[in-house]
């Protein structure tokens, strides 16, 4: 059983629900709470949880509730409230309404657990980060976003499945913005120490990168009602996991730059370090002019959106 004593889970959506079931089977806490406004939403998806305790199993301690009250006393907290995208919606056309969602649950989090390092799932991540971290005031250690590491498991998936090789094989980066403007880093990805530019030609690799940018999309049409929820689970429990292990793993996700890769005062998918107390450093990386000019347009892109997201009403 890991020191953390509680995490919550802020949202009992697919999301929200999937994140809970595997932050409770890998025992990263003592205690997961699930919240949403939904009442017997919550409860019910906590209960059922735990109800495969023997069977799994594990030892954390599962519970629901509608009330903000659960936050108190968190180690870590996971924002996954908010609308989820519907086909033909963009992440930015959820700005407005998600904001005010964000806000609300940035301001109880400042209350009730002063001391929680904070990840951001709700879209637009990049923008919503930003804004969890300005409402609560918090170091910008300790609130991230859930952005690169997913966009990179499916690059390393897509990359894997295209060579016919095993997927933890597959090393990379992809930075920037969680939307068409990422950057899967080619110069950076490699098949077990083999570089991936070797391996695959270019208009191979360039179909790779196409659709590794149009992944979340892809399967909000293919759902038709929805977006995707088991890969982004995944990859916020990988987080958590890093964060309630002290791991010091070297991963990519929405960070704070204060002049890093050129940029400031914006949140964007860059490497970190992540441990207990959250983001420990940003990794500087080498990029060719081409990945800087592309990294650049998805901070730029970013830039946009918190410019809309100024205009809005306080």
């Amino acid at each position: 059983m890991s020191g953390l004593n509680k995490i919550v889970v802020l949202g009992a959506g697919n999301i929200g629900g999937t994140l809970a079931q595997r932050l409770a089977e890998a025992d990263l806490a003592r205690e997961v709470v699930l919240i949403d406004i939904i009442d017997g939403l919550p409860q019910g998806k906590a209960l059922d949880i735990q109800e495969s305790a023997p069977i799994v199993p594990f030892a954390t301690r599962i519970t629901g509730t509608t009330s903000l009250d659960g936050l108190a006393g968190a180690d870590v907290v996971v924002e996954t409230a908010g609308l989820a995208r519907k086909p033909g919606m963009s992440r930015s056309d959820l700005l407005e309404k998600n904001a005010g969602i964000v806000k609300s649950h940035a301001e109880a989090v400042r209350q009730k657990a002063p001391n929680a390092v904070c990840v951001v799932v709700t879209n637009p991540v990049d923008v919503m980060t930003y804004y969890f971290r300005k409402v609560s005031g918090f170091p910008s250690h300790r609130v991230f976003g859930e952005s690169g590491t997913l966009d990179t498991a499916r690059f390393r998936w897509f990359v894997a499945d295209e060579l016919h090789v095993a997927p933890r094989d597959v090393t990379g980066f992809v930075l920037g913005t969680h939307g068409d403007t990422m950057v899967p880093l080619l110069s950076l990805t490699s098949v077990a120490g083999v570089p991936l530019t070797r391996l695959l030609a270019a208009d191979k690799l360039a179909a790779i990168v196409e659709r590794t940018k149009k992944g979340g999309g892809e399967i909000v049409n293919l759902l038709k009602m929805g977006s995707a929820y088991y890969a982004p689970a995944a990859s916020q429990a990988e987080l958590v996991r890093a964060i309630a292990k002290d791991e010091h793993r070297l991963i990519p996700a929405s960070a704070y730059l204060d002049g890093e890769f050129g940029e400031k005062d914006v949140y964007i998918g860059v490497p970190i370090v992540l441990g207990r107390n959250g983001v420990e450093r940003v990794v500087p990386v080498e990029l060719s002019e081409a990945e800087r000019a592309a990294f650049h347009a998805s901070v730029e892109a970013v830039r946009a959106d918190l410019a809309i997201l100024a205009k809005l009403p306080s």
